[in-house]
């Protein structure tokens, strides 16, 4: 391979690399923000609906595999785990694969 090729593709690895850590730091956020109550109209609620749009066509196909797993009266969504858990096993391999 030449230099030119290694480079871009050394390029290429820290960009997904990039993309899959900012990601992850999507989901958790969105698992942080669903622990506060939020309320219509405010800039909460902004960044809830910004954070379900981006994280729910990954944990959607994960909760129809996984429903949420209930304990006692309410109900645990494990989707998020999940989906952090699969992008780092998935995403190095993905990556060194380049």
């Amino acid at each position: 391979m030449t230099a030119a090729v290694l480079a871009v593709n050394a390029g290429l690895q820290r960009a997904l690399s990039s993309l899959l850590w900012l990601y992850t730091l999507v989901l958790i956020g969105r698992a942080v923000i669903s622990w506060f109550p939020i309320t219509p109209g405010t800039p909460l609620e902004t960044v809830a609906r910004v954070l379900e749009r981006l994280t729910e066509p990954l944990l959607r196909p994960i909760r129809r595999i996984l429903p949420p797993v209930r304990a006692g009266g309410m109900a645990i969504d494990l989707s998020i785990i999940i989906a952090i858990l699969g992008l780092g096993i998935v995403g190095p391999i993905i990556i060194s694969a380049l």
